[in-house]
């Protein structure tokens, strides 16, 4: 006894170009997603993942992943301004739970506590929100050391005294041990200009040829149509 077995697909002819703009239209926009986050603090750059199938899968065939690697620090001079200047993430508290953020642009409440510019709360190592005991009329008595460790001068006691150490994690949410904080910088995405247009040449003109042979199917069938109805 034999046993075959094996995929057989069919499908429209014209369906193939159509499918394969459909394609290349999800590609560009990621692309373009990446260009408009170039000078986004705190972007990180997407990835298309392109599976085997896409052939036949269309966009479902496609996923993004995300390029983690460092982005352009600059310096701000700002006492609340945070970068990391390795891999890793703020951890902060928002109303649909905890997520997970590159962007250290922070700011003070009048109750101390340490806020995005989102108003979401900035979580300690200790998974709880930061609040200093004392809130500076200058914030360039805030200091965050390499580690993430924020401290406060004390006007009555002279000293810098330690309120929390900011929760840097990775991607999975386990502790970052050596986050490299630094304080007055600002991270940039890390996404090139060049290398985005560059790829996207390729996907442009693929998009075109498809365009063009889903035009000439569509004028045949056309004549097609036409010539049966002259013959009716």
């Amino acid at each position: 006894m034999k046993i075959n077995g094996g995929i057989e697909y069919y499908q429209n002819g014209m369906r193939i170009p159509l499918r394969a703009m459909q394609v290349q239209a999800e590609l560009m926009g990621i692309h373009n997603e990446n260009i408009t986050g170039f000078d986004k603090v705190g972007y990180q750059r997407q990835e298309a993942v392109v599976s085997s199938f896409t052939e036949y899968l269309g966009v479902n065939g496609i996923s993004k992943s995300t390029d983690d690697k460092i982005g352009r620090i600059a310096l701000t001079e700002n006492p609340l301004d945070i970068a990391l200047a390795t891999k890793g993430y703020f951890q902060i508290e928002t109303d649909a739970g905890v997520k997970l953020t590159r962007d250290g642009r922070f700011k003070l409440d009048k109750d101390g506590n340490l806020l995005t510019l989102d108003d979401n709360k900035v979580l300690s190592d200790a998974g709880i929100p930061i609040q200093l005991h004392i809130v500076p009329d200058d914030l360039n008595k805030i200091k965050v050391d390499d580690n993430g460790k924020v401290s406060v001068f004390n006007e009555k006691t002279r000293k810098l005294e330690g309120v929390a150490t900011i929760g840097v994690v990775d991607a999975r949410g386990s502790i970052v041990e050596e986050p490299h904080v630094k304080q007055g910088y600002n991270e940039f995405s890390n996404v090139a200009l060049q290398n985005e247009f560059i790829e996207m040449m390729p996907i442009i003109r693929n998009f075109e040829a498809n365009r063009q042979v889903f035009l000439i199917q569509n004028q045949n069938l056309q004549k097609v149509i036409n010539q049966l109805g002259s013959t009716s």
